[in-house]
């Protein structure tokens, strides 16, 4: 159906508090320390974000999850080989917050899944 989200046109954005509270304040995400050092943010798929989660924030609470749009994210999005070969979507860009169709606290079900946000 037009106009529906699809698996492959969300990405997920992991972030500390004041990450997310800049990002809400602000408007736009400019991105965390690791995505200024590598010159673009770090997404991942759905299948990818847990591992991304487990790999580079063990131990860390107050975490939150951002689902993103790419489409509305255009040419700036490149998917590019990374950790074992997969392809990963990386944002050449600020992350706007209207690409942002949810967020929330980083949190896990009974069975321990990792819970994403519901896109709109």
């Amino acid at each position: 159906m037009s106009g529906e989200l699809s698996a492959e046109t969300i990405a997920y954005k992991i972030l500390t508090a004041p990450q997310m509270a800049n990002l809400l304040e602000n408007g736009s995400f400019t991105g965390a320390p690791v995505d200024l050092a590598d010159g673009y943010i770090h997404l991942s798929t759905a299948g990818q974000v847990r591992t991304t989660l487990e790999k580079h924030f063990a131990g860390q609470t107050g975490l939150y999850i951002a689902a993103v749009d790419l489409a509305l994210l255009g040419d700036t999005v490149k998917w590019e080989v990374s950790r074992g070969g997969a392809l990963f979507p990386h944002l050449y860009a600020d992350l706007p917050l209207e690409a942002v169709i949810a967020h929330g606290s980083v949190g896990f079900d009974n069975a321990g899944i990792l819970m994403l946000p519901a896109a709109v």
